[in-house]
């Protein structure tokens, strides 16, 4: 029990320092190769966030260990929004942008719904939840609704760059790459084996250590980014981060992986873990119509949810 808590640890600071060295060199490469800078923080930056709940996903998939898929994605996008987004409004209110409002926001609300819907097969049959790989494959279409808005966002901004973008040589960018992901993996193989190895000792399911401990560890990324971003001033980053984090969870992290790697049947997430999903994604939307902000009141609701459900998931 204590090496496998000893060793989740590790596993989490190799995933998280993988993930920090894998930005750094796909950011620098992608400068050097004159990529928009806005459309280097919606792909390269929220995908890199999003690595370890990747690497983690398809260590899952490849172990048989549906459920932590699942709980890894649903846990992360709920932090991400109220524990991530809520910390950072009690800093400084958040600023969100127009587009975002418009855009970017709605896109999370209908990929979210869609992939609650497709999992709660007991709402048009009777017969257990699942999710297969025909569900798997109609997130990623809708994804690339998401990915349409990417290549619009480049070509209205075709010149803009970024002067604090970190660049270093295009051999020394694909050596920080190949070693973020070397960590990526080596790192999210850890945080699998450790997390199912805890969760048979403590005779819990794999859902509530993948909704606790797999959830937060593979969402420090976006949340020291969020946090830095609001403290440097930087508030549509800590917006963008999660936003687009959370539309590459469902859509890269959760639903390429099943379609490579086939279903997860027996799914046995209930409503309220369904429904916290889509409330957190909704809240954020509502907080922001309002006056184009996040206020520390807001902020503050946003935690007080979050409390509430994981409150349930540890007692419950």
């Amino acid at each position: 029990m204590i090496l496998s808590v000893i060793l989740l640890i590790i596993g989490f600071i190799i995933l998280i320092k993988g993930a920090d060295v894998f930005v750094d060199g796909s950011s620098s490469l992608a400068k050097n190769f004159k990529v928009p800078a806005i459309f280097i923080g919606l792909t390269i930056v929220a995908f890199g966030t999003s690595a370890p709940e990747f690497a983690v996903s398809v260590q899952s998939m490849l172990k048989g260990s549906g459920e932590i898929v699942l709980g890894n994605v649903f846990g992360s996008n709920i932090l991400n929004i109220l524990l991530i987004i809520g910390i950072s409004a009690l800093f400084h209110p958040l600023t969100v942008k127009n587009n975002t409002v418009k855009k970017e926001l709605p896109i999370v609300l209908l990929i979210s719904t869609i992939l609650i819907l497709l999992i709660n097969d007991s709402i048009f049959e009777s017969t257990r939840n699942s999710f297969s790989r025909q569900d798997a494959i109609t997130i990623i279409l809708f994804f690339t609704v998401f990915l349409y808005y990417l290549i619009s966002l480049m070509r209205n901004h075709p010149d803009e760059s970024s002067e604090n973008a970190k660049i270093y040589s295009i051999p020394k960018s694909f050596l920080f790459i190949l070693i973020g992901l070397i960590g990526i993996i080596f790192g999210s193989n850890f945080v699998v084996d450790s997390a199912s190895n805890i969760a048979t000792y403590l005779g819990v399911s794999e859902r509530m250590i993948a909704l606790t401990i797999i959830a937060l560890g593979t969402s420090l990324p976006e949340l020291v980014t969020s946090v830095s971003a609001t403290r440097k001033g930087e508030y549509d980053i800590a917006i963008g981060n999660v936003v687009g984090s959370n539309l590459f969870n469902i859509g890269i992290v959760l639903a390429l992986p099943v379609a490579v790697f086939g279903g997860i049947n027996n799914v046995t997430f209930n409503a309220i873990d369904l429904a916290i999903l889509f409330v957190s994604g909704f809240l954020l939307f509502i907080f922001s119509l309002n006056d184009r902000k996040i206020d520390k009141k807001e902020g503050f609701i946003l935690l007080l949810v979050f409390l509430l459900y994981y409150s349930y998931v540890i007692l419950g």
